[in-house]
């Protein structure tokens, strides 16, 4: 069981820690703790007078560490929430004074910090000690690999039957932006009929992603040289440049053909040593080998500097501005005849 769903089970049977100090890269589990801490642990009648939301940019360790030192009025618990704790500073002051009521804390309050998109510095004895008792977490960006897997699981948890492949569109498009992903599905489900399937015609509608003509088709396309059907979608990406931004493409294709690189540099090694490395799953090695053999390691090596060329075009440097639909149908070209091409790496 995922550290959250252990967070969550907890806060709905009141088994409560003192202190919970939340940090880390990604924010959707932190909100998601701290929505439940807010609905969850006190009584509807005792959250006007127990229950504080402060900001970091509004106030400091020492004025909350104050307040946590209260007791509860009309009930016995407060809970105390700091919501952007990142915004306050940790000087030496508020560190020990932090440290100090860590060793002691109020029995009676449970004192949340949402310390998002940063880390305390783990050298620091604050963060040990957080450590120590049980009270750090630490919500860990993503990788890109596991995202198709975690959006089944949500679709899942929500009800939502889908089409294959919609997990990796969604992946691909959305990125690893979890809230945001979590935002579109909802909005997916509430779209959907009793028992209909999510499918990519419902996901061009609602989410502006084409099934047929987006990064994840476009790059299947390139793996197997399928000329017509590359060019074919390189234009409609060219057209629909707000649903397709140009960036995101040659960050999916840079991430596939280094990847591509790895399978070669590893050619003999086991599947799971080959896909670790990668930082894919292990069904997508198939998919790699297949592409390897049209792009043999050389070639990959100098489809990444393709790409680099194409970047620098898409930011006008060293040549005029082109427009996106231009530097799309070059970019497709010159990787598909990049076996016939003279190109610098």
């Amino acid at each position: 069981m995922k550290e959250i769903d252990i967070i969550l089970k907890n806060i709905k049977n009141k088994e409560l820690l003192p202190v919970y100090f939340f940090q880390g890269d990604e924010a959707f589990y932190i909100d998601l703790a701290v929505k439940h801490f807010e609905q969850d642990v006190l009584e509807e009648d005792e959250i006007a007078f127990n229950q504080t939301v402060a900001y970091g940019r509004d106030t400091n360790y020492l004025e909350v560490l104050s307040l946590a030192r209260q007791y509860p009025m009309m009930g016995d618990k407060q809970l105390i929430i700091v919501k952007e704790a990142q915004d306050m500073k940790l000087n030496e002051e508020e560190s020990k004074a932090l440290e100090t009521y860590l060793e002691n804390p109020v029995p009676s309050t449970i004192l949340v910090f949402a310390h998002k998109h940063k880390k305390l510095d783990a050298r620091k004895k604050v963060a040990k000690t957080l450590a120590k008792s049980g009270m750090l977490f630490t919500s860990e960006k993503m990788k890109d690999y596991q995202l198709p897997t975690w959006i089944q699981g949500e679709m899942s948890v929500m009800g939502i039957k889908s089409a294959p492949n919609i997990s990796h569109l969604l992946a691909e498009y959305l990125g690893n932006d979890l809230s945001r992903i979590a935002n579109e599905l909802n909005k997916l489900k509430i779209v959907l009929k009793d028992g209909a399937v999510l499918d990519g015609k419902i996901i061009e509608e609602h989410v502006g992603i084409s099934k047929d003509f987006n990064i994840f088709e476009l790059q299947k396309a390139l793996a197997t040289k399928d000329q017509a059907k590359a060019f074919s979608i390189a234009y409609y990406m060219g057209k629909n440049k707000k649903s397709n931004p140009i960036q995101m493409a040659f960050g999916a294709l840079y991430n596939f053909f280094s990847n591509i690189i790895i399978y070669h540099t590893l050619n003999g090694q086991s599947p799971q040593t080959i896909a670790t490395t990668m930082g894919v799953n292990p069904y997508a090695i198939k998919d790699y080998s297949e592409a390897a053999r049209f792009y043999p390691l050389k070639h990959a090596t100098r489809v990444i500097s393709i790409l680099r060329e194409m970047d620098l075009k898409s930011k006008g440097l060293g040549v005029r501005q082109m427009e996106d639909e231009e530097i799309y149908k070059e970019m497709v070209y010159k990787i598909i005849k990049v076996d016939e091409l003279k190109v610098s790496v």
